[in-house]
């Protein structure tokens, strides 16, 4: 069976189990695509590390920001945010590095109405993919005045703020931006939301985390060992061979046999189970 007939079938078979166990999950709660919008940077921001924790620091967040995430950011304080969210901690992010984000999100809407529109200024769209425009608007978000949470010797050495907004310049993967990207660029399709319409889908770059990086190889679309921007633009390419209108598509269905299903490359009775298993490499010989 050809590679894009068995991908094509585990696109079709994504579940809402599998959705419910992904930090996208957070902006499904929500029907406004301003609210997503908001949903989907801080959603995205924090989705590094366990899923679980990921899960439960990202419930916290949203609870205490109400029933309407945009109205939260348009209206934040940053003096009320720290004590709002004082203690929170995910990882290495802590009250100050999320009082900064949603800073951020407020001076972007501020300015332009919308994350979308503001993101829009450093974007293309004749570019081949979407290098440019994340390295334009991470650098942007860094210089932005933050001084109502760090004060006015501007982002401290020991915050992790600009963690949030890595570039493609410096050879990061960028898998968050990456993956915010995709959840708001992609068509609707009950999984991605398809709500931002000035970048086109062709344009996206995949979101390369452990999974997707350890599966890809498998699959032969990367020989690259190290997750950085040059593996995650290889194994765009190879997808683009297989859908050119929608490169990342599969990202989804394929990082989730890792995620959710388990897939590790080590245990034969799942590989034997596997849906891609004809044409994984690790899979049953």
């Amino acid at each position: 069976m050809e590679l894009k007939t068995i991908l094509e079938a585990l696109y079709q078979n994504r579940s809402q189990a599998h959705l419910a166990n992904d930090p996208l999950s957070f902006c499904h709660r929500y029907r406004e695509p301003l609210d997503q919008e908001v949903a989907g940077l801080v959603a995205s921001s924090f989705a590094y590390g366990n899923v679980k924790i990921i899960k439960k620091n990202l419930a916290g967040i949203f609870e205490a920001m109400g029933p309407s995430p945009r109205r939260f950011v348009e209206r934040f304080d940053p003096k009320q945010g720290i004590r709002l969210f004082a203690g929170f901690k995910h990882r290495f992010n802590d009250a100050r590095d999320l009082c900064a984000l949603l800073l951020a999100c407020r001076i972007m809407i501020e300015e332009e109405g919308s994350i979308e529109a503001w993101l829009l200024r450093f974007h293309t769209p004749q570019d081949e993919d979407l290098t440019g425009t994340l390295s334009g608007f991470s650098d942007a978000v860094k210089r932005l005045d933050l001084a109502p949470v760090f004060g006015p010797g501007g982002v401290p050495a020991d915050s992790y703020f600009p963690f949030f907004f890595p570039s493609p310049a410096s050879g990061s993967a960028c898998k968050r931006l990456c993956m915010l990207l995709r959840w708001m660029v992609r068509p609707a399709d009950g999984i991605d939301l398809g709500i931002w319409r000035g970048i086109s889908p062709a344009q996206l770059i995949i979101p390369v985390d452990a999974h997707i990086q350890r599966i890809c190889r498998f699959l032969g679309f990367t020989n690259r060992k190290q997750a950085d921007w040059r593996m995650a633009c290889e194994i765009t390419r190879a997808l683009r061979e297989l859908d050119p209108a929608d490169p990342v598509k599969y990202d989804f269905a394929i990082c989730h046999l890792g995620i959710s299903e388990g897939c590790d490359g080590k245990d034969r009775l799942k590989c034997a189970a596997c849906p891609i298993g004809d044409i994984c490499s690790a899979g049953p010989a």
